[in-house]
């Protein structure tokens, strides 16, 4: 654009001024609009002071993430096929891997990758690096035979566009990657695929540009899985796993238990959104055109998650074939995806997490919903004091806006975000501070109730009422917000759970066949930290302080025909 050439030329000119050289090796147009320079530290201040920038950010570095190459073991018979038959091929789906080359002669994945004309690595390491073609090719061949292997391949019919942005090493940078986003992008205005989805078996430190970047291309309608990284850390550290955007991938043992191996394993945290098979995963070797070898690592099941994503076709499909705690087993794969056809007419919900707000009074975190999801709750979490939250509307998309509290640590917002049959929200807020915010109309279900402290003290939620009159009650001071859903057949009940005595975390879920769409709290003299929903679980957690609190989850399904006669018992057991 003007303005990002103009900030070149006059940053060439202010650092010639002072005897400096600049050189700009490549510029941004696409989800980020800038530019990749090498110049010294010491123009960086002049840099800083340029019109129209908004920041600078020092390139860095992504790294394959598959576990070392010593924890391998190469077989050389001939893989069997196993007994796992999808009911579609995925061939409807369009996929770009970033990754390493691929030894596309390989029997397992002919005819399946095609080799763009994309390449962006960087030098690899040391003096005396061997880049024989079996070593440059082995991470992006085992890659892409985990998605699309013709033996080995969870989705045999996806067409895989292999991206070049990792060197024989696995390593590349955060530039590299972001042109490679660009590629796609571009390619994509002159041939578009829908569904699209870009595969990023890598992760590298927390880069904001490089998040920016992932977030954009999800906006303009891909999807996004990335690695969770092998660092056995909070994953939110590490891009692109950290960006909310992006469906990222943790990996499990065959005991669906987090992987670990020595000093590496699978990240977690509240940035991970699913967790499938990781260790000892059986794919394509890049040692010869029949060799199979089993890798490890983040970079598998972040494989394993795009090829399954391909068969099931949505975002929220894919977290549905999720076990709780979030975990893909390869046990359940194909019972899940036979039954593929049950989720069309199933509630499925998901938990969305804003980034954390500054620790300012009155500060804010924000989460939205996906487009073609629902807001069904919102909902927030802060280590400190909070004041709530709230659902406001901005540009036609429900936002949940989360209120840090006077003297708090920050706070994040949590929403409840659900798609099913034709189902309709909307939020109606207390007509004033104190009153009660109620559904609309009788047909209405109450799927969540959000509360906020106008003058940004410390919230003291209350208990949704579920009977007759669907209400959330509102405390002198207090706003209440009323997620209201109405669809054919969309029935919702309370679960609480009192514990007796103080509990510093408080759990309830919601039955088989129901799906949690809100978390509350409620104190009995406690202070309250924040209630989330972490798979089909609410999970409230309190200071130790009075005897505790209450965890009350708001569950919903849509009725099954053959149940109709079982809805007054159900409504019995509401408490």
């Amino acid at each position: 654009s003007n303005q990002v050439e103009r900030t070149m030329r006059a940053l060439r000119a202010r650092a010639a001024r002072r005897g400096y050289l600049t050189e700009i090796t490549r510029t941004y147009s696409g989800a980020v609009r800038g530019f990749l320079v090498k110049m010294s530290s010491d123009v960086l201040h002049m840099a800083l002071k340029l019109p129209h920038v908004d920041y600078i950010e020092e390139d860095s570095t992504v790294f394959a993430q598959g576990l070392p190459w010593n924890l391998e073991r190469i077989v050389q018979t001939e893989h069997e096929s196993g007994k796992y038959t999808p009911p579609n091929d995925g061939a409807q789906v369009g996929l770009y891997l970033m990754d390493t080359s691929v030894q596309t002669s390989h029997r397992e994945i002919e005819s399946r990758v095609m080799v763009t004309d994309f390449n962006s690595v960087p030098e690899e390491d040391g003096v005396r690096v061997h880049r024989q073609a079996n070593q440059c090719d082995s991470h992006g061949t085992h890659t892409a035979g985990v998605v699309s292997g013709r033996d080995s391949g969870v989705a045999r019919g996806v067409s895989v566009n292999s991206v070049r942005v990792l060197n024989c090493q696995g390593k590349g940078t955060v530039s590299g990657v972001m042109a490679g986003l660009e590629y796609i992008r571009a390619s994509l205005q002159t041939q578009p695929i829908s569904p699209l989805i870009v595969l990023l078996p890598f992760a590298g430190g927390f880069s904001r540009t490089l998040n920016t970047a992932c977030r954009e291309m999800v906006r303009s309608g891909a999807v996004l899985i990335a690695a969770a990284g092998n660092y056995q850390d909070d994953a939110c550290l590490y891009s692109p796993a950290s960006e909310p955007e992006v469906i990222t991938v943790g990996a499990t043992n065959a005991a669906d238990q987090p992987l670990t191996a020595g000093n590496t394993g699978t990240n977690v945290g509240r940035c991970v959104d699913v967790f499938a098979p990781g260790d000892d995963i059986i794919s394509a070797s890049s040692d010869c055109p029949t060799c199979f070898t089993t890798k490890s690592g983040t970079s598998q099941a972040a494989a394993h998650a795009a090829g399954k994503y391909t068969l099931t076709y949505t975002h929220m499909h894919l977290m549905a074939v999720a076990l709780n705690p979030l975990i893909l087993a390869d046990s359940t794969l194909s019972s899940n995806i036979k039954n593929a056809k049950k989720w069309n007419d199933a509630l499925l919900c998901r938990s969305v997490w804003s980034e954390k707000s500054g620790v300012s009074s009155f500060d804010t975190a924000v989460a939205h919903c996906r487009q073609g999801e629902e807001m069904f709750s919102c909902s927030s979490y802060s280590s400190g004091s909070r004041a709530g939250e709230r659902i406001e509307m901005q540009d036609g998309q429900k936002l949940c806006v989360a209120h840090n509290g006077v003297g708090g640590q920050g706070v994040y917002a949590i929403a409840r975000c659900c798609t099913g049959n034709s189902v309709q929200c909307q939020s109606s807020a207390s007509p004033h501070t104190g009153t009660d915010a109620e559904c609309p109309t009788p047909e209405h279900q109450l799927t969540g109730c959000s509360s906020h402290v106008e003058s940004g003290g410390v919230i003291d939620p209350m208990r949704p009422l579920h009977s007759s009159r669907k209400a959330c009650p509102a405390r002198v001071g207090t706003t209440s917000h009323a997620s209201c859903c109405h669809a054919p057949s969309l029935e919702c009940r309370l679960i609480e759970h009192h514990p007796s005595s103080f509990k510093e975390q408080v759990e309830v879920s919601c039955e088989d066949s129901w799906t949690l769409t809100g978390c509350n709290s409620v104190s009995h003299g406690s202070v309250t930290h924040g209630a989330f929903g972490r798979g089909n679980t609410c999970v409230v957690k309190a200071s130790d302080q009075g005897k505790g609190a209450a965890a009350i989850a708001i569950c919903c399904r849509y009725r099954p025909l053959q149940h109709e006669s079982s809805k007054h018992s159900h409504e019995q057991n509401n408490h």
